[in-house]
């Protein structure tokens, strides 16, 4: 019987996503094939207008679609990802919940809503992934 890993030891395996980690990613919440992860928007994350640039709505709600696909069984990568930016941040920190919709034999499939702290919907994306293993 296998043991289910603790919140810290889901950061800890997720350290080596870099790219999300150092651009400010941490992860909040994790569930049966879900998570949450949040970032605070900081100057990096804005674009020349001053808004939080779509790379950065992508790559919040791309890393919480692998820690929620990968902390119980890691093997699922991304297939494809479709993204729909529906508003912009009013807040200072976003928010990207990942929860399963389907997980089949070889593929599964991801819905993350990225909101900001005040509840604002500012993107969607839905990923399919490939269990590779």
């Amino acid at each position: 019987m296998e043991t289910k890993k603790t919140l810290e030891e889901v950061r800890k395996l997720f350290e080596g996503d870099r790219f999300a980690t150092e651009n400010g990613a941490v992860i909040e919440e994790i569930g049966d094939h879900s998570a949450t992860v949040s970032l605070v928007i900081t100057d990096l994350h804005r674009n020349a207008m001053g808004a939080v640039m779509g790379g950065t709505y992508f790559m919040l709600a791309d890393f919480a679609f692998a820690v929620a696909a990968n902390w119980e069984k890691m093997g699922c990568v991304s297939l494809r990802s479709d993204i729909s930016f529906l508003g912009a941040a009013k807040g200072e920190k976003l928010i990207a919940k990942a929860v399963c919709i389907r997980d089949g034999r070889t593929t599964a499939c991801y819905r993350v809503d990225v909101t900001d702290e005040l509840g604002n919907l500012t993107a969607t994306v839905t990923a399919t992934g490939y269990h590779v293993g």
